[in-house]
Order: structure tokens, then C-alpha cells, then sequence
């Protein structure tokens, strides 16, 4: 089993297709350490040597799975394994049906709908 190296404040932001801004002044003013990766594949990567405190990410219906929602899910099952890591997850309204059916198998410390607020991302950050 590979050893994961642990950061107290590293963040993991995630941002696929363009996904949402980018927070990076936000997180570090909150005194995080944040890895940004534009897609799941780089993210599962870094968790194999990497256990960040917190990832952000986002929710995208991917209707062209025939086995899952999203890609989202590739992550949860890694991140499942690792309760010491939080999950921050952004979805889009149009998506909140799709994004509901996630949200009954699996945990998520915080979602935010878009557009985001800052404020309530730095409150979850808190």
C-alpha cells in the first residue's frame, strides 16, 4: 500500500470543463495549501500519494456514463475509503434532480449551488 503523505491544510480544488473560478486566494487566505487539477483523472493520481484535509469539486451530469451519474463518483470511492478527508461539492440547479440521487449514497460535508458565494464557501472553509 502506497504511503500517503499528510498536509493538515492541503486542498484539493478540481475544476473539469472550464468548471468554476478558481478560489486559490480564497483558500490561501484561509490558511489552506491548495493543488488545483483540471480533471478526475489527475485528482485520483494525486490521492494515491497525497491525503489533502478538504477537496473541492464539482457536480457535472454526465449522461453518457452507463454505470454512473458522473465522474464524481470515481473520486467518492476512493475518498469513501479516507473519512478524514472532506468533500465541498458544487452543482448546478438545472442538475439538483441528478445531483439529489448522489447525495442519497454517499456523504458530502458541504454542497453549494452555483452561482457560488464566496461567503458561504468561506464559512464552509471555517
Amino acid at each position: 500500500m502506497t504511503a500517503h503523505v499528510q498536509a493538515e491544510n492541503k486542498l484539493l480544488a478540481i475544476i473539469e470543463f472550464g468548471g468554476y473560478p478558481d478560489f486559490s486566494p480564497l483558500y490561501r487566505r484561509m490558511g489552506y495549501s491548495p493543488q488545483v487539477v483540471n480533471s478526475m483523472r489527475e485528482a485520483l493520481k494525486y490521492l494515491k500519494k497525497n491525503s489533502p484535509r478538504l477537496i473541492v469539486t464539482v457536480f457535472n451530469d454526465q449522461s453518457a456514463f452507463r454505470d454512473r451519474l458522473s465522474s464524481l463518483e470515481s473520486l467518492i470511492d476512493v475518498v469513501q475509503r479516507r473519512p478524514e478527508i472532506d468533500v465541498i461539492v458544487f452543482y448546478d440547479k438545472e442538475f439538483l434532480h441528478q445531483f439529489r440521487r448522489l447525495e442519497k449514497q454517499y456523504k458530502f460535508f458541504v454542497a453549494l449551488a452555483y452561482p457560488i458565494d464566496p461567503a458561504r464557501l468561506e464559512a464552509a472553509l471555517n
